[in-house]
C-alpha cells in the first residue's frame, strides 16, 4: 500500500515538471515581419476574356429550290471564285416546267392572234351595219348589236393579252428556279464546310438548307469574345490586345479591338459585352472556331515606381495597434506607435515601411494602374529600394523541435 501512494507521489512530481517547463515555453512568441523591396519597371493594366476565332466575312451557300444534289464542284478548304459553280441539283424536273410555260406562252399568244382576227372581222361588220343603217335600210337593234360584239371582242382581246404576260412571267420563274439548280458562290474565299453529299436531297419548302460555308480572306480572321460589366468600361476600339490557342502554347498573337457592342448579352443574370479583336492572319496559322484567351491592354506605363498589392492589404497584428507599445523578445522588433505619424483617412491607402532596428512606419499613398500583382505608385513618400511589410511571420513555425526532458517524448513548440 505504501509503495502504491509513493508512486502516486512520484507521478505528481514528474507531472507538475513537466507542466512547469512547458508553461515555460509558452507564451508571446517573437514576430518577424515579411517584407519586399520597392522596384521600378513597366506596369500593365490587363482585361482578361475569353473568345472564339473567326473569318471576318463567312457567307452562307445555300438553295433556293428542292431536289436531289447531281454534282459537287468544290469541297474543304477548296478556293473558289464569285460566280462558280459548286454544286447542282438534278435540273430535269425544272427543264420540264421551262418547256411546259415555254408551251403555255405559245397557246396564249396564238389565242390573241385569233381574239386580233376576230375584233378586226366585227370591227368591219360594225362599219357596213352602220352604212345600211344610214341608208335606213336595217333597224337601229343591228347597230346596237355590231356594237356589242364589237366591245366583246376588244374585251377578249385584251384578256388573252393579260393572259400571255402572265404566262411569260410563269415562264421566267421556271427559269429563274432552273438556274437555282446551279449553286454558285457568292463571293472569293475558302470554302470551310460542307454539308451535303452528291444524292442527298434537299429541301427548300420553309427554311433554306445550309450547303456551304464560305469564309471571304481567312487572311483576316477576328476574335469574338464577351467582356464582364464590370470591365467593359476600359475598353474602347483602337486598343490593342493579345492572345493565345491551345494549338500555339509558346505564341503571343496581337490584334486591334475593332468594335465594341452595346448589346448586352445576359446568362443566368451575368451581364457581358461583345468585343471584337481583328487579328492578322497572314500565314494562315488561325483556323475558324479555335478558343482563344485574350488580354486587352487597357492601360501600360514604362519605367514607374510599383509596389506589391499585399503591402497595400498588409494590416499591423491587433497587440500592436495604436496605444500599445508591445516589445517582441528574442528578435527585438518594435513596430513605432502610430501616434506619432499623421492621422489618415479610412479610405487612405497605406503602407508599412520597416526601416532602421526594424521599426514600422505608415506611409500614405495614392496609387494608379494595377496588374493583379504590383500597383503603380503615383504619390507618396516611398522611393525604389525602401523595404516594405507585405505580412507576418510567428517565430513558431520556424522553431525547431524539443525533446521534453526526461522522456523521449518529442513536441513541436
Amino acid at each position: 500500500m505504501r509503495k502504491k501512494q509513493l508512486f502516486l507521489v512520484f507521478l505528481l512530481v514528474v507531472g507538475g515538471l513537466a507542466g512547469r517547463w512547458w508553461y515555460s515555453q509558452k507564451g508571446e512568441r517573437p514576430v518577424t515581419y515579411i517584407t519586399t523591396v520597392v522596384g521600378r519597371g513597366p506596369i500593365t493594366r490587363l482585361v482578361v476574356a475569353t473568345g472564339t476565332v473567326n473569318p471576318v466575312t463567312t457567307v452562307q451557300v445555300g438553295t433556293y429550290v428542292s431536289g436531289p444534289i447531281k454534282a459537287l464542284f468544290a469541297d474543304f478548304n477548296s478556293a473558289v471564285k464569285k460566280g462558280q459553280r459548286v454544286a447542282q441539283i438534278d435540273p430535269r424536273p425544272f427543264l420540264v416546267k421551262v418547256k411546259q410555260a415555254e408551251a403555255n406562252l405559245t397557246t396564249a399568244r396564238a389565242q390573241v392572234e385569233k381574239d386580233q382576227a376576230d375584233l378586226t372581222f366585227k370591227q368591219r361588220a360594225l362599219k357596213r351595219t352602220r352604212e345600211l343603217f344610214e341608208r335606213n335600210l336595217i333597224a337601229k337593234q343591228e347597230v346596237e348589236a355590231a356594237e356589242r360584239d364589237v366591245e366583246q371582242a376588244l374585251a377578249q382581246y385584251h384578256l388573252d393579252q393579260a393572259r400571255v404576260e402572265q404566262n411569260a412571267a410563269a415562264l421566267e420563274e421556271a427559269q429563274v428556279n432552273l438556274g437555282y439548280t446551279d449553286i454558285v458562290s457568292p463571293v472569293d474565299g475558302v470554302v470551310v464546310s460542307r454539308s451535303v453529299n452528291v444524292g442527298q436531297t434537299v429541301a427548300a419548302s420553309f427554311q433554306t438548307p445550309v450547303l456551304f460555308l464560305v469564309a471571304q480572306d481567312l487572311t483576316e480572321m477576328q476574335v469574338n469574345t464577351n467582356v464582364s460589366e464590370s470591365d467593359i468600361g476600359l475598353v474602347t476600339e483602337g486598343q490593342r490586345a493579345f492572345f493565345a490557342v491551345d494549338a500555339y502554347p509558346e505564341r503571343k498573337f496581337w490584334g486591334t479591338i475593332t468594335q465594341v457592342r452595346n448589346a448586352p448579352q445576359i446568362v443566368q443574370n451575368v451581364v457581358t459585352y461583345d468585343v471584337v479583336v481583328g487579328v492578322d492572319n497572314a500565314d494562315l496559322a488561325l483556323k475558324p472556331g479555335m478558343t482563344a484567351s485574350l488580354s486587352v491592354v487597357t492601360a501600360h506605363r514604362e519605367d514607374v515606381v510599383k509596389i506589391p498589392q499585399a503591402a497595400l492589404r498588409f494590416r499591423l497584428p491587433a497587440s500592436r495597434q495604436e496605444g500599445e507599445d508591445p516589445q517582441d523578445g528574442a528578435n527585438g522588433v518594435r513596430p513605432e506607435v502610430p501616434g506619432k505619424r499623421e492621422r489618415m483617412s479610412k479610405d487612405s491607402p497605406q503602407v508599412w515601411v520597416q526601416e532602421a532596428e526594424q521599426k514600422l512606419t505608415a506611409v500614405s499613398v495614392q496609387t494608379g494602374i494595377s496588374d493583379e500583382t504590383f500597383v503603380e505608385l503615383v504619390t507618396g513618400n516611398l522611393k525604389e529600394g525602401d523595404m516594405i511589410v507585405t505580412g507576418v511571420r510567428t517565430a513558431r513555425e520556424d522553431t525547431p523541435q524539443t525533446t521534453l526532458p526526461g522522456f523521449g517524448i518529442r513536441w513541436r513548440r
